[in-house]
C-alpha cells in the first residue's frame, strides 16, 4: 500500500487541488460580467452570493467554463459517445494522434541523424547547430500554413502535412539531446576504447549510443509532447474537419468554450500519457542496459 505522505503523490495531488480551486475562482471573476447582465435584464437585485456563485459555474457559454462543466463536457464526449461518433473526443484525438505520432517518429529519426552527424563533422556541428537553433525561433503558427500549401501544391495532402509540422517541432529536443548524449562519455572511455584499437563504428555501437540511450528518452518525452502541439497547431490552418484542433476551431467559430476546454483537457490528458509511455519505455531500456541515469 502506498504511504502518500512519503511518495511523490502527495505533491502532485496539493498541486491539482491547488489548480482546481483557483479555476473556480477565477471562473466567477470571468463570469461575473456576464452574469450581471442577466440580472438586470430580470430585474434582479436580492440574489444570494451563493446562488450567484452557482450561476457563474454553470452558464451555457462562459467566458470561462468551471472543472465540472469540462468534466461533464469530457464525459459526454467520450464514454457516453461511439468511438465512431463525429461528436466524439476519442474519435478526433485518434486522428490527431495519427500524424502526431508519425510526425514524432520522422521528427525522432531526423534528430538522430543530425546529431550523429553533427558529433562527428566539426564543420557540421559549426554551420549547421545554429541554423538548427534558429529554426526553432519562427513561430509555428506562422510557418504551419505555408508549409500545408506548399505541400498541397505538390499533391502532398492528408496525413503527412500535419505529420511534417510535428516533425519540425519534435526533431529539435532529440538533437540537442543526443548531442549531449554522445558526448557524454568521458575522455578515458574513449582512450580505452582506443587502447582496444576499436574502429570508430564500434566505439559509436558499444560506448557512444548506450552512453547517449538515457538523454535520448529524456529528449523524446519533450518531443513527442510538442509533436502533439504541432499535430493541432496545423489542423488549424488546414481548416480540418477532424482532429483535436478542428474541435477548438469549431468552438470558437460558435463560441462554444465549454467545447474549446474538453478539446484542451483531452490534448493534455494525451500528451501526459504518451510522455509516461516514453518515460517507462526509457526505464526499461536504462535497466536493461544497466543504467542508472534518468
Amino acid at each position: 500500500m502506498i504511504n502518500v505522505r512519503d511518495s511523490k503523490v502527495l505533491p502532485v495531488i496539493l498541486v491539482v487541488i491547488a489548480i482546481i480551486a483557483f479555476w473556480y475562482v477565477m471562473a466567477v471573476v470571468m463570469n461575473t460580467p456576464w452574469q450581471n447582465d442577466v440580472y438586470e435584464r430580470e430585474s434582479r437585485t436580492d440574489v444570494a452570493a451563493v446562488e450567484f456563485i452557482q450561476d457563474t459555474w454553470s452558464q451555457e457559454r462562459p467566458v470561462l467554463p468551471s472543472p465540472h462543466q469540462v468534466a461533464t463536457e469530457v464525459w459526454n464526449t467520450t464514454v457516453k459517445k461511439k468511438i465512431t461518433s463525429k461528436r466524439s473526443l476519442i474519435y478526433h484525438a485518434k486522428i490527431t494522434l495519427s500524424s502526431s505520432m508519425l510526425g514524432f517518429a520522422m521528427g525522432t529519426v531526423l534528430g538522430i541523424l543530425l546529431s550523429v552527424a553533427i558529433v562527428y563533422n566539426q564543420a557540421l556541428n559549426k554551420s549547421l547547430m545554429p541554423w538548427i537553433i534558429a529554426s526553432q525561433t519562427i513561430p509555428v503558427l506562422a510557418i504551419a500554413p505555408m508549409i500545408i500549401v506548399v505541400l498541397n501544391a505538390i499533391g502532398v495532402q492528408g496525413l503527412l502535412p500535419k505529420a511534417f509540422i510535428s516533425m519540425y517541432l519534435s526533431f529539435f529536443p532529440v538533437v540537442v539531446g543526443m548531442v549531449k548524449g554522445l558526448t557524454s562519455p568521458e575522455t578515458h572511455h574513449l582512450d580505452l576504447m582506443r587502447t582496444y584499437s576499436a574502429s570508430g563504428a564500434q566505439s559509436f555501437w558499444k560506448l557512444r549510443l548506450p552512453s547517449s540511450l538515457p538523454y535520448l528518452f529524456t529528449s523524446m518525452k519533450v518531443a513527442v509532447a510538442i509533436s502533439l502541439v504541432g499535430a493541432i497547431v496545423a489542423e488549424l490552418p488546414a481548416g480540418a474537419v477532424a482532429g483535436l484542433g478542428a474541435r477548438l476551431l469549431a468552438g470558437s467559430y460558435y463560441g462554444q468554450t465549454i467545447q474549446i476546454w474538453s478539446a484542451l483537457v483531452v490534448a493534455s490528458i494525451l500528451a501526459a500519457l504518451l510522455v509516461t509511455v516514453i518515460g517507462l519505455l526509457g526505464r526499461w531500456v536504462n535497466h536493461r542496459m544497466g543504467l542508472n541515469h534518468g
